[in-house]
């Protein structure tokens, strides 16, 4: 029978890989789109009727639901607050919830109003409940932790969405990681012998973005597209001849293990396939943690100049890096801040150490005693932890500040954007014309940036651009464009910190007060206590009011707790009157 199927896929806050405030310049409304949905949706019935809505681009309202017979959702950690959301409002309209995912995968069992989970890889999982429901009997929770074969996985759907609306299209080309690094989820979901797509397979899939009309990027979503090195080459073959049947359309970019930098061979395929940029979890220059960690893949070369062998080849190199690993020296900040700079590592993805559900971090924690009540996954960068660190918790949240705000002020950021543009080879790679839109950012960018408080530095890094290489110009334009976006979430970030903490404080000078006061009684003590809270509530709402929405973003949960914390106390004061009466 027919179904009306609307697929949602819900906000993700605004973090360093959002990209937010570089939309703008470049006319789109999101980085990509739900590659996991577009794929579940063609493992559905063909005659039914789906609907897929990204809030990343657009806003779910009641008539978006209104038709449906089941609604369909994915999320990944990082976006709980938006899902909870979602679900909220369709419990409300009795609309059966149906969810799968990297969030639910890890935490199901405390998910509330969700009618059916599709857990593991839904090319198992989904035919199971396909057919439970056909017979009227569908299960709240489907499991498979078997691997399936990935060549049978059918093409995305991607007549439900807007290309133009994206900067890059996802694909897919291999799941799993033959690595087995102690905090990391996707050996846990996916398992360690990397499965892939077939060479034709993979490039019907760019035929399939290509007849779309997309120009943009294709980001190959593989954890590590390398995990199998023989396999991937013949793929870089076939995708090659490809691109060049069809004059370089895309670049490529991907994310893979560090292990890439040894074999000459695949660099070179990767480079005359056009890839333009590899993610490395690179995580930290202090060997001692990598060995704790089980990242030991970092150390079968000298780190630096691996990366310095990539950028060589063409290819920018992002990195991820973390602090908080039980082995940090106390200078890990200060280490982690040089060698990021000396490397040329424009974007550099930093953040403190996250336990995830289910992971081999999250075992031994927890075997130690040392997970926190609040398991909360920080993704949003709000300075959280949600484990007992061995360095001192205020050491450092305060050190990862400085680290925050040291690589992404502006004069620090362009002086490793000068360090990689230097590095890069003389000889261009094929390319496309400059697009309406490429010139249009460009402008945008001279406007923002030439007239902001570090207009002289972003001047002096174009013109020292221009001077190592004319060629170099639009490359040095995007990396100044990623910059504003990092400058500004730094700025949002930091200026929220800074008032959470004057909030936290106020609360807890008026809470001894108050403990006093109860303890000796209401009077005159009592009233003049009770207006100071009302003077503070008010004041605190009037400058919050006052602060940009940026800020404010980072600021929802810290103000509403001191709020709620603020009636408390009011709350207690006059049940204390009320009792002496």
């Amino acid at each position: 029978m027919t179904k009306r199927i609307v697929m949602i896929y819900p906000e993700i806050p605004v973090t360093y890989w959002s990209f937010n405030y570089t939309l703008s310049f470049i006319g789109k409304k999101a980085s990509i789109p739900p590659l996991g949905l577009m794929t579940v949706a063609s493992m559905l019935p063909e005659d039914w009727d789906v609907n897929l809505i990204d809030m990343n681009v657009t806003d779910l309202n009641r008539n978006d639901l209104e038709r449906a017979d089941l609604v369909f959702i994915s999320a990944m950690l990082v976006q709980k607050p938006s899902f909870s959301e979602v679900v909220r409002l369709c419990n409300e309209m009795g609309k059966p919830v149906v969810a799968g995912g990297p969030y639910p995968i890890c935490s199901y069992e405390n998910i509330e109003g969700v009618d059916h989970f599709i857990l593991d890889e839904a090319e198992l999982t989904l035919p199971a409940f396909l057919r439970d429901l056909e017979a009227g009997c569908p299960q709240r929770v489907y499991r498979d932790k078997r691997k399936p074969d990935i060549t049978k996985t059918p093409l995305p759907r991607f007549d439900l969405i807007d290309v133009d609306v994206y900067i890059s299209m996802p694909l897919q080309y291999s799941r799993g990681c033959p690595f087995n690094c102690e905090f990391c989820d996707i050996i846990e979901m996916f398992g360690r012998i990397p499965r892939t797509k077939t060479p034709e397979q993979f490039v019907s899939e760019m035929e399939e973005v290509y007849r779309t009309g997309f120009s943009g990027s294709i980001f190959i979503v593989d954890d590590n597209f390398v995990g199998n090195k023989r396999k991937v080459k013949a793929l870089l073959r076939r995708l090659i001849e490809w691109q060049r049947d069809h004059e370089y359309p895309y670049a490529l970019f991907t994310e893979a293990s560090m292990d890439l930098a040894q074999d000459d061979e695949l660099l070179d395929l990767m480079v005359e396939a056009s890839f333009e940029m590899v993610f490395l979890g690179i995580e930290t220059p202090d060997k001692e943690t990598l060995v704790l960690a089980q990242k030991k893949q970092n150390l079968r070369s000298d780190i630096y100049e691996s990366i310095k062998k990539i950028q060589k080849k063409g290819i920018e190199v992002a990195g991820g890096f973390i602090i908080g690993f039980d082995s940090d020296p106390p200078d890990i900040f200060d280490r982690q801040i040089d060698f990021i700079q000396r490397a040329g590592i424009p974007m550099a993805m930093i953040g403190m150490l996250t336990v995830i559900p289910h992971t081999q971090l999250f075992r031994r924690l927890s075997r130690e005693g040392r997970l926190a009540e609040d398991m909360a996954v920080n993704y949003a960068h709000d300075l959280r932890i949600n484990f007992i660190p061995r360095m001192s918790r205020e050491v450092l949240i305060e050190g990862y500040k400085r680290v925050l705000a040291e690589l992404y002020s502006p004069g620090t950021y362009f002086q490793r954007c000068l360090t990689f543009l230097k590095l890069l080879p003389a000889e261009a790679k094929p390319s496309k014309p400059l697009s309406r839109n490429d010139i249009r950012a460009f402008l945008l960018s001279l406007m923002r940036q030439g007239f902001s408080r570090y207009g002289f530095k972003y001047l002096k890094f174009l013109i020292s651009a221009i001077r190592l290489d004319t060629g170099q110009l639009a490359m040095a334009v995007i990396l100044a464009i990623r910059g504003y976006h990092f400058f500004t979430i730094t700025r949002y970030i930091l200026k929220a910190d800074k008032f959470s903490n004057i909030l936290i404080h106020a609360v807890q000078s008026f809470q001894s007060r108050l403990a006093e006061v109860v303890e000796k009684g209401r009077g005159q003590l009592a009233a003049e206590l009770e207006s100071h809270i009302i003077a503070l509530k008010s004041n605190m709402q009037k400058r919050y009011r006052k602060l940009s929405r940026g800020v404010q973003r980072y600021l929802t949960e810290p103000f509403a707790e001191f709020e709620l914390r603020c009636e408390t106390m009011l709350t207690e004061l006059r049940l204390s009157y009320l009792y002496e009466l």
